[in-house]
């Protein structure tokens, strides 16, 4: 008699595979359709139905849906954001991060479609000798202003304010910085500091906004440009750079030294950007966060060391580097000290 198979490995693990795409597609139609917006209390299917004009059976389905994921709570059939959602998903917050998940998705997946082709084909024709630009504008930088003080801007600046240099430093720079929330939050840490934030021009009048908000305007500035070729200011105590060098990824050299250049003496550049590992294999999020640009033939991912290496090349005298987990998963942070 033929004996079954004898199975040594599990297909939990694929399975969860599978099914993770419709976790995704259930978070992004509760924003498309803005239930959060309304589970601030409980609520049942049908009133949400009733409220919004949607079917209601499948209004049910979709909100069972949303529990089984842990967005929304239900309790004797009535239906409430849990905690992440209220903070995150309901719109007119200003930790509402529902513009910004958007714009993560449409980074993320643009080539999942197209994936079989790609992999055969390759990537599309581009223009020789065009480097890839980071894509933003002003409405952008608006949703991930949310992002960065949800949480991740003021556990930077909780880390910042705990080097030892801290409390002597009198200007700070944030390269590339955006909105400006992580810079801001820096500065708010230390009594005297100022601090500028450096950006595109249409990204740096978002980065006026909130420096106008968080009432900084007598210590925080703005300068609008390109890093790869605009002169970035000097005499900084503190340059800060995070999730931007990859777009610098070929002129690395050039610009780590154009930060150098505008330290002073005993000034610190702190990095904090994804290093690939692993064969560039790990950290998973990060290569998939890639993915898609890479296969349209735009690698924009930098492997661990690449940015410390060039410090030392520039002329730092001490590198330190760590990797920290946070949020957005693992990334290194990487010290400069001139």
């Amino acid at each position: 008699m033929k004996k079954l198979p004898e199975v040594r490995v599990s297909y939990k693990s694929l399975r969860r595979m599978l099914v993770a795409p419709l976790r995704s597609k259930l978070l992004l139609t509760g924003i498309e359709l803005k239930v959060f917006n309304y589970l601030s209390e409980p609520m049942s299917a049908a009133e949400l139905a009733c409220v919004l004009g949607f079917h209601g059976e499948n209004t049910k389905i979709f909100l069972d849906g949303l529990a089984a994921i842990h967005l929304i709570d239900k309790k004797n059939g009535l239906y409430q954001n849990t905690p992440v959602a209220q903070a995150l998903l309901v719109e007119g917050s200003s930790t509402y991060l529902g513009s910004f998940i958007g714009i993560q998705e449409r980074w993320l997946h643009p080539a999942i479609d197209d994936l079989p082709k790609l992999v055969k084909e390759g990537p599309p024709p581009q223009e020789i000798g065009v480097a890839p630009k980071k894509r933003w504008n002003a409405q952008m930088a608006m949703a991930v202003a949310n992002y960065q003080r949800a949480g991740i801007g003021q556990q930077i600046a909780k880390m910042v304010a705990s080097f030892p240099e801290f409390s002597s430093f009198r200007k700070m720079l944030d390269l590339g910085g955006g909105a400006g929330l992580i810079g801001i939050a820096i500065v708010a840490e230390h009594p005297s500091m100022k601090g500028v934030i450096f950006d595109q021009p249409e990204i740096v009048r978002v980065s006026e906004l909130f420096i106008r908000e968080y009432e900084l305007e007598d210590r925080m500035g703005v300068i609008g440009g390109d890093y790869l070729k605009d002169p970035i200011g000097e005499q900084y105590d503190l340059i800060w750079s995070s999730a931007t060098l990859n777009f610098a990824r070929d002129n690395m050299d050039s610009i780590v030294k154009k930060v150098y250049d505008a330290l002073n003496p005993g000034g610190l550049f702190v990095s904090y950007h994804a290093g690939l590992t692993e064969e560039r294999t790990q950290p998973n999020g990060m290569i998939l966060g890639w993915m898609s640009l890479a296969l349209m033939g735009q690698d924009l991912g930098l492997d661990q060391g690449f940015i410390a290496d060039s410090m030392l090349r520039a002329g730092f005298k001490s590198v330190r580097g760590c990797t920290l987990d946070l949020d957005h998963g693992p990334l290194d942070m990487d010290i400069g000290r001139k």
